[in-house]
């Protein structure tokens, strides 16, 4: 099996595609700042932990070498503070992610996998879905910096043979997923219930994502490890779009509370619908697995209602 490092190991995707590398047998190491003198947030144990800085280049090619893959699933940023300072944005995310490839580069990485949006990436062009051939239009900072880096991942591929794959990722949600950040309705809302707040809706709850179970987006990511594939970009997500209601309604159903909820204004940039077109990775590793939404909701709620 292959020896893996995985950069944002003690994130909300990364601590649960730590575990599902352990459990498919590779050698695994994490890196990360691991900030707030806890547990690492994955289980498994037997990996290596590397407690490092992401804007250090001498943590990042110490990291990355004698690596067979690297999993880049840290971001420095999050759609509300990439808008609020799209500057941030491209000093941290996109420059850092540049000296990330040309380490791996010098380091001779056999394959970097790259943790994209698909929530974000397409834009509005009002569409029911979207495949990966469909035009990439973003209008937020967010979107826009994820498409750049893909872009330098074939710079990189053409120039220094890099070998690489981009996941545009939908809306996960799940355990492990830090209710106080700016980003995920779910965990957000479901934190504002657990606390008795009123629930902030943006817009009419009318938008419509694409939500993930997050065991379910890593397991479809780890089918793609070390298999021949055919395309270097995949959509990852469930295939079918829920609105912000029917997202709300979940919710009351999972807790049994009638919570209320507070209207304001949705961004410019937030898009009225995405959902991820899913046939490319269909036809090549099969049917990817699902977990139900209240079920995905319930198991959240849970992890919320221990913590609390």
């Amino acid at each position: 099996m292959a020896r893996a490092l995985v950069i944002g190991a003690n994130g909300f995707i990364g601590s649960h595609l730590v575990d599902a590398l352990v459990a498919d047998g590779h050698e695994v190491a994490a890196f990360d700042r691991f900030s707030g003198g806890g547990e690492p947030s994955f289980s498994s144990s037997g990996v290596e932990v590397i407690r490092g800085e992401f804007l250090s280049r001498t943590d990042l090619d110490s990291a990355v070498r004698g690596r067979d893959h690297v999993f880049h699933f840290l971001s420095t940023t999050n759609p509300a503070t990439a808008e609020a300072d799209p500057t941030l944005d491209i000093r941290t995310n996109v420059a850092q992610t540049v000296e990330l490839l040309e380490s791996s580069s010098a380091a001779g990485v056999g394959h970097f996998y790259f943790a994209s949006t698909g929530g974000a990436i397409y834009g509005p062009q009002g569409k029911a879905s979207y495949a990966e051939n469909d035009r990439a239009l973003p209008v937020s900072p967010y979107g826009i910096g994820k498409l750049t880096i893909e872009h330098y991942l074939h710079y990189f591929r053409t120039m220094h043979g890099l070998d690489s794959t981009s996941f545009r990722i939908s809306n996960p949600y799940g355990t492990r997923q830090h209710p106080h950040k700016k980003q995920g309705l779910i965990p957000i809302a479901l934190r504002q219930v657990v606390n008795g707040e009123t629930t902030v809706r943006l817009g009419d709850g009318s938008m419509v994502r694409d939500y993930i179970y997050v065991t379910d987006a890593v397991r479809m990511i780890t089918n793609v490890v070390g298999r021949d594939r055919e395309h270097d970009l995949y959509n990852i997500g469930s295939g079918r779009g829920y609105s912000v209601n029917e997202v709300f309604e979940s919710l009351r159903r999972v807790t049994g509370i009638d919570f209320a909820i507070e209207d304001r204004p949705a961004p410019a940039t937030f898009v009225d619908r995405v959902v991820l077109d899913v046939a490319r990775y269909v036809a090549e590793f099969g049917e990817p697995p699902t977990i139900a939404l209240d079920d995905g909701v319930r198991a959240t709620y849970e992890e919320l209602e221990r913590s609390a």
